[in-house]
């Protein structure tokens, strides 16, 4: 019997115990997963045996219309350009984990790499359903519990 790839496709920016926790519970929720790790210093452990796949940038990482994008850092210095060739791409959804009550760094990389603000209110933050989560395994479960509802169409809980 041949296997078939599902179309969901959830692609986690850069390595982090977030991320970890995404792409384990990713799989579980029926996601093909993805690490984007630009820094190759940074990558802990591969290969993973929860059969996740790690690439160097978003061309490598196979981005369709049926991708979600989270990007689970927001103090590296490449947030901005990341998440510009993500906003390029197809994806389906675009995220970056934040605190609701700060601004974030996104904004001003963002608006410094000259991208309007039409694209750039495309990137959801905060993300993830409002569960008060703390630890990165929570952060993970209110992240894909988000994109799932959304995926849906259901309300989810986004609005803080």
């Amino acid at each position: 019997m041949e296997s078939v790839q599902s179309p969901r496709h959830l692609v986690a920016v850069f390595e982090s115990p977030v991320a970890e926790a995404l792409l384990r519970l990713g799989i579980e929720v029926g996601f093909r997963c993805t690490l984007v790790e630009p820094d190759p210093t940074r990558l802990r452990g591969l290969p993973r045996p929860h059969g996740d796949v790690c690439v160097g940038d978003l061309a490598a990482a196979e981005i369709t219309g049926h991708t979600d994008i989270v990007l689970t850092d927001h103090h590296r210095p490449e947030i901005g350009d990341v998440l510009k060739a993500a906003l390029a791409g197809p994806a389906r959804w675009i995220g970056i984990l934040g605190n609701p009550n700060r601004e974030g760094p996104h904004l001003a990389a963002l608006r410094e790499l000259g991208v309007g603000e039409a694209e750039i209110a495309r990137v959801h933050r905060p993300i993830g359903l409002n569960i008060g989560s703390r630890t990165p395994a929570e952060i993970a479960l209110a992240t894909l519990a988000g994109l799932v509802a959304d995926r849906n169409d259901r309300p989810g809980g986004f609005a803080f």
